[in-house]
């Protein structure tokens, strides 16, 4: 009997220890222990080989993200969704423009299985090539249509507006006119910046195609460069140049300035203004993301994207990038207007896809080579 009793406080202790060691193969499988049993009948010390079963958890995977939004503005969120996960995640950076071009060239090839885009024309890009897969009606209802594909392929995580940002020193307000058109007028002629090589100016252009029409968008883009603006290779760049007098006005996204204040304070001498008139230059567009069809990681690719609307990303967006959150219950930053009070422009998010127009325009307008 106490042999009995021994062996089996062996086997107990057995399976304590081995329930409590490391495991990483993602099978379940046996563990064999050897154990020394002391008997008394001789008495002696034995080995006995004992078969554990351990359940073994399984790995959580990879998941390859190919990212148009900046490194500095989303890695610390993709870092998060990692380290809450244990997924493995792979990112590669660019322009969405670039990136966009990457998927198309590499097709059914790409080893991507998410697009994050800064804009809806890299999104439309890559959903019009076929490379995108419809996302599941549970996940889409979290974002309202407006900020969505209408078919399904991809969603939008966040939402930026366009804004005019001017030096506080030499203008107020009132001395900006109320729609971006007005801007061609000869009283601003050397006061101009942008960033035409910019995803963002480069939707609100397609947007100014979608609501002027081609002819009134050339004319804009002709009467701009009459007037000397002074090109810039990014929106920090512009606003940070607005602040120091260098222009006095640009055509940029609503959050860089917010940058600029928690740095220096209130004394930077910037400010933005939601133009009023309601047209392409108070367009409210969305960065998004949709799942490629050929990324082998579905499960981990859509647990992704439900992470980026929950709360804790959308705050993320909300309080870290100035960005519009896209879900209920979400603060915005301070000073910020809510969507509600903006006159944008009516537009769907769909008719901003047309990147490849918008370039070819660009170009012969002479804006870009």
């Amino acid at each position: 009997m106490f042999t009995r009793c021994v062996v089996l406080m062996s086997l107990l202790m057995v399976l304590a220890i081995s329930a409590c060691a490391p495991v990483t193969t993602p099978t379940p499988q046996i563990i064999r222990e050897t154990v020394e049993v002391q008997v008394t009948t001789p008495p002696q010390v034995v080995q006995a080989t004992v078969e554990v079963p351990v359940e073994v958890p399984a790995v959580p995977g990879s998941l390859v993200v190919y990212s148009g939004r900046s490194e500095n503005l989303v890695a610390p969120i993709i870092a998060q969704f990692a380290e809450a996960t244990g997924i493995h995640v792979e990112v590669k950076y660019g322009s969405t423009s670039e990136i966009a071009a990457t998927l198309l060239e590499e097709g059914a090839n790409s080893p991507a299985d998410v697009f994050f885009a800064q804009d809806p024309g890299g999104l439309g890009a890559v959903a019009n090539a076929g490379l995108f897969t419809p996302l599941p009606e549970d996940l889409l209802s979290k974002v309202s249509a407006e900020f969505r594909s209408p078919n399904d392929l991809w969603m939008g995580v966040s939402a930026r507006a366009r804004v005019v940002v001017y030096n506080t020193e030499t203008l107020t307000p009132a001395d900006l006119p109320a729609d971006i058109w007005d801007f061609i007028d000869a009283q601003w002629d050397g006061r101009l910046g942008w960033a035409p090589t910019n995803g963002s100016f480069q939707a609100m252009v397609t947007a100014m195609r979608a609501a002027w029409g081609e002819d009134k968008t050339r004319e804009w883009l002709e009467g701009i460069q009459a007037n000397h603006p002074k090109a810039f290779e990014g929106n920090a760049q512009l606003v940070e140049a607005v602040g120091a007098g260098e222009v006095e006005v640009g055509f940029v996204n609503h959050y860089y300035l917010y940058r600029f204040l928690k740095e220096h304070g209130e004394s930077f001498q910037a400010r933005n203004l939601f133009l009023p008139g309601g047209g392409p230059g108070s367009l409210v567009m969305v960065a998004g993301a949709g799942r490629l069809a050929s990324g082998p990681n579905e499960a981990n690719a859509l647990k992704f994207l439900d992470f980026l609307i929950s709360t804790v990303a959308q705050q993320y967006f909300a309080g870290q990038t100035y960005e519009y959150p896209l879900v209920e219950g979400v603060n915005l930053q301070a000073g910020l207007p809510p969507l509600a009070e903006l006159n944008r422009l009516e537009i769907d998010m769909a008719d901003l896809d047309d990147l490849a127009g918008t370039t070819q325009l660009l170009q012969t307008a002479g804006v870009l080579p």
